[in-house]
């Protein structure tokens, strides 16, 4: 397995699941109705996967899966030695927008990003995103906040980048469907006025290299430097003294909580306020068990693909250990977002991919170089310097709930101010990402709020004293 990338196909050969007939029955009605509740979080008009930008001169264009990723996302051989600083801006359309009764645009004017960022392995990385810098005045306390936003799960290939969503909520191009369900959120902290960064995490656009998909490192160093990088962008209203919060869910949620434990070290001029991790992936061994077998079973190929990227020594093990079948899901999960992942790999059980029948959890227990490996990803190992929300689905099947309980418990045991929100719905179906997205969607105003409070400047109240009897 290459740990660079070039060029992105849309082939077939890529995607040989795409040439496979499908078969009616239980199977595809599951798929269809794990389908439904990925879009159900955003409602837009689809934008052509051909609407793409120019590309440089001399430059092959990057295409996933029948989309053009414009030259915006093309890293340059050099980047700034200092974390955050920017590379590169332009403008970018907001694919949701109103004009405004002052001739600004509503909800804000929005800036493509790429910056510079430190990776997992100590290197320099050009991490792209978007600011936005909002039309709504700020009423709360203090100068104009900034909110620096990690989304949820969008997949692997480029054209799955948040700020090509924010320009694009609905692509399609050849076998792939990307949703800017963040966007959501997005929206209601630039109605309130606050201003909003949004990372696409290292790989996720910038066409350099592999998304490296619930790396701990890699994430929060990327969320944290886009905070930095806000502060550059031109014609921005921040002040060195606005807060700035952290705001995430589902793989989000586990980059704002790695964000927030590396802050302190990492970025101690970040004038941090406050984090929300929302379904936070803390323990990778157990949150691998939940996604085994469920509508989102090919997020399993981004995580191997974009650990042997970045851990080169686990490619013997990982070739030694999946067979045909396997090797294959691997590079076509590679360019997938999690529309094309839910239709393409959904309910797949990771044994149809090893060489021996066994899951991957099984391999991994035996192997200590995989363990070692996901050991050092776990969260609630490090402090966060200042208050955190955690809220977790207690049904949640997909990012177990009982994993992002315990970080709740780490970081209480740590001495960290933690407000634990135990999210109580019913069971809304096993294993097809229903029990993970209701939560998203009902604590999101109590997330906003919660948030708004701290760039506001109200001190937040721990309830760690509670988690003996939390659920």
């Amino acid at each position: 397995m290459s740990p660079r990338k070039i060029t992105r196909s849309s082939s077939t050969e890529n995607a040989p699941h795409l040439r496979e007939p499908r078969r009616p029955g239980r199977r595809a009605g599951r798929l269809v109705a794990a389908s439904v509740a990925a879009a159900a979080c955003l409602g837009a008009t689809a934008v052509p996967a051909s609407a793409a930008g120019p590309t440089s001169a001399g430059q092959e264009p990057v295409v996933s899966r029948g989309v053009t990723i414009p030259a915006f996302y093309n890293p340059p051989a050099q980047l700034p030695a200092a974390d955050g600083t920017l590379v590169r801006t332009e403008p970018l359309p907001l694919g949701l927008s109103l004009p405004g009764l002052d001739g600004r645009r509503l909800p804000g004017t929005a800036t493509r990003l790429m910056y510079k960022s430190t990776d997992a392995g100590g290197g320099p990385v050009a991490v792209t995103g978007a600011y936005i810098e909002p039309s709504a005045a700020w009423k709360g306390g203090g100068p104009r906040p900034l909110v620096a936003l990690a989304s949820g799960t969008m997949g692997q290939g480029d054209q799955c980048a948040p700020s090509l969503s924010l320009q694009h909520p609905l692509t399609i191009g050849e076998g792939t469907v990307s949703i800017g369900y963040d966007n959501l959120a997005v929206y209601r902290f630039l109605a309130a006025g606050a201003a909003v960064v949004v990372t696409d995490y290292a790989g996720l656009g910038a066409t350099d290299r592999l998304h490296t998909y619930v790396n701990r490192l890699d994430e929060g160093h990327a969320l944290l430097d886009a905070a930095r990088a806000a502060r550059s962008v031109a014609g921005t209203s921040l002040t060195p003294e606005s807060r700035v919060g952290l705001y995430g869910y589902s793989q989000g949620g586990g980059a704002s909580a790695s964000a927030a434990e590396l802050q302190p070290s990492y970025a101690p001029d970040v004038n941090l306020v406050g984090t929300y991790a929302g379904a936070p992936p803390a323990d990778l061994t157990e949150v691998m068990k939940g996604i085994d077998g469920s509508a989102l079973a090919g997020a399993l190929g981004w995580s191997i693909n974009g650990f042997a990227q970045t851990y080169p020594e686990l490619g013997p093990v990982i070739d030694a250990h999946t067979n045909d079948v396997g090797k294959a899901a691997l590079k076509d999960t590679s360019t997938m977002c999690v529309g094309d992942a839910i239709l393409g790999h959904g309910f797949t059980d990771s044994r149809k991919w090893t060489a021996d029948g066994r899951s991957l959890a099984a391999i991994i227990a035996a192997e200590p170089e995989l363990r070692a490996v996901l050991d050092r990803q776990r969260i609630g190992n490090l402090k966060p310097a200042t208050p955190v929300r955690l809220a977790t689905g207690v049904q949640d099947d997909i990012v177990g709930h009982a994993q992002a309980r315990q970080l709740a418990v780490d970081w209480c045991r740590k001495g960290a101010s933690v407000t634990y929100e135990a999210v109580q719905l019913p069971n809304l179906g096993d294993k097809i990402l229903t029990n993970h997205l209701a939560p998203y969607l009902t604590d999101q105003g109590s997330a906003v709020a919660w948030m708004t409070d701290r760039l506001s400047g109200r001190k937040a109240s721990s309830n760690c004293w509670s988690m003996p009897i939390q659920p």
